[in-house]
């Protein structure tokens, strides 16, 4: 495996960890549908939470959750919305960003509702 996958799992683990000590309940990791993926989907408090994680060792180029671009967030939308269909729920959905960086101690950055889908 990749070097950048290795450090994309190991984000993906720390912030689940951090979701389940915050309260919250882990429906999926890595769910996919068709070629798209979100990360985690979970809940709290009757609320979907579908969360995009990004994980970086240093900030460097920038903070990781300034690399959710819109196309990923169209992408994260379809996926939730297939997800919400399969499994036929009725909960208010929020789209999260996890941010993780390891350089020489982990900061985790949890931003709460990070986008909003927009209907046309």
């Amino acid at each position: 495996m990749a070097q950048h996958n290795i450090t994309g799992q190991k984000g993906e683990e720390i912030a689940a960890k951090y979701l389940v000590d915050k309260g919250y309940s882990i429906l999926e990791l890595n769910w996919r549908f068709k070629n798209l993926e979100a990360d985690i989907i979970a809940t709290k408090s009757k609320m979907l939470v579908i969360a995009e994680v990004k994980t970086r060792k240093s900030n460097y180029f920038g903070e990781p959750e300034t690399f959710v671009n819109k196309q990923k967030q169209k992408n994260l939308i379809r996926t939730a919305h297939e997800y919400i269909l399969r499994n036929n729920l009725d909960l208010e959905v929020r789209f999260d960003i996890i941010s993780v960086t390891m350089n020489d101690s982990t900061a985790v950055k949890h931003i709460e509702d990070a986008f909003y889908p927009l209907f046309r």
